[in-house]
């Protein structure tokens, strides 16, 4: 019965981190065009931490929790899921096309995060508060970057991936309801997730880590695999590509810049084997994108099975 409970909080976790990210980008964007903000700053800034929201939640509460290797593992799995399972599907479904700027530096941005959360990891297991700090000055000045050249040059500015004239038709009581109701689902949700996952990993014999890297981190990565998804199937081609990295970009910098502040993480299930295929499979991606200004159906197809393979052994050597 006992596992019965934890399987529907679980699911019913997940779902409510899906759904509190979307009511809370809506209450916000809502109250952002009401005080006039500029709606490339309001792409920039809160759809982007409203999408990546759940694996924020997520990993604050694991840590808070003590629960390191859940709080790493859902930042680490997350990465690798978004551009192995997330980008290798969108790309089966249409070539991606991939845009100038994020060419030249969303993705070397990506390249330095990750190699800088690898070294942070390889010297000590976790991550402490200095480590973070580094983390969050670098994800300040990325977006401080990013506003600027956007109110200079709006062209270049990355398509939003949320749909702000719908927004905009909810009445401020609404809006206030969706930011209240959406911040409760992502608290509670995160709370059942992270509880339901500790619980398996007990059950199973499993590391945290091993829950973290997998059903964590493919839970908390649903709307990205949503979003990219249906833009790929849109033809938005844009949206697609710079959703996947801009996350992976939040996860590192922005996640694990701020829940190691709260609370240092000590996480020992991280292996090198899970670091090295996040970063070769961000390399991987980086050279697709720069090749050919686009990533293939077939080379989608290579980062899907990098993907499989990667859970394979994950699961191979938890049992």
């Amino acid at each position: 019965m006992q596992i019965f409970i934890q399987l529907v909080l679980g699911v019913l976790g997940t779902a409510m981190l899906c759904y509190g990210a979307d009511f809370l980008v809506r209450g916000g964007v809502r109250i952002a065009n009401l005080l006039k903000i500029p709606s490339v700053i309001i792409g920039l800034t809160l759809v982007a931490f409203a999408t990546s929201a759940p694996e924020l939640v997520v990993s604050v509460n694991a840590a808070l929790k003590g629960n390191g290797d859940i709080s790493l593992g859902n930042v680490v799995g997350s990465n690798i899921c978004n551009i192995g399972l997330i980008l290798g599907l969108s790309a089966l479904i249409t070539p991606m096309t991939v845009n100038r700027k994020m060419l030249a530096f969303d993705t070397p941005i990506l390249m330095l995060a990750t190699a800088l959360l690898t070294a942070f990891c390889l010297w000590t297991p976790g991550m402490s508060r200095v480590e973070a700090a580094v983390l969050l000055a670098v994800f300040v000045a990325f977006l401080w970057k990013n506003i600027s050249t956007a109110r200079k040059r709006p062209e270049d500015a990355e398509p939003a991936d949320f749909d702000v004239e719908s927004a905009n038709k909810v009445p401020l009581w609404g809006a206030v309801l969706y930011i209240l109701g959406g911040l409760a689902l992502l608290v509670f949700g995160a709370q059942f997730l992270v509880d339901a996952a500790v619980f398996f990993a007990k059950l199973f014999k499993v590391s945290d880590a091993v829950i973290g890297l997998t059903i964590v981190a493919v839970g908390t990565s649903l709307p990205e695999l949503a979003t990219s998804a249906v833009a790929a199937y849109k033809g938005e081609k844009d949206i697609a590509v710079g959703n996947v990295v801009g996350s992976n970009i939040f996860n590192i910098l922005a996640i694990l810049g701020i829940a190691p502040m709260l609370r240092p993480i000590a996480s020992s299930g991280i292996s090198r084997v899970d670091l090295f295929v996040m970063c070769g499979i961000t390399l991987a991606m980086g050279i697709m994108m720069a090749s050919g200004k686009e990533i293939r159906r077939a080379e989608g197809a290579v980062l899907l099975l990098a993907y499989i393979g990667y859970l394979v052994w994950l699961v191979a050597n938890a049992l």
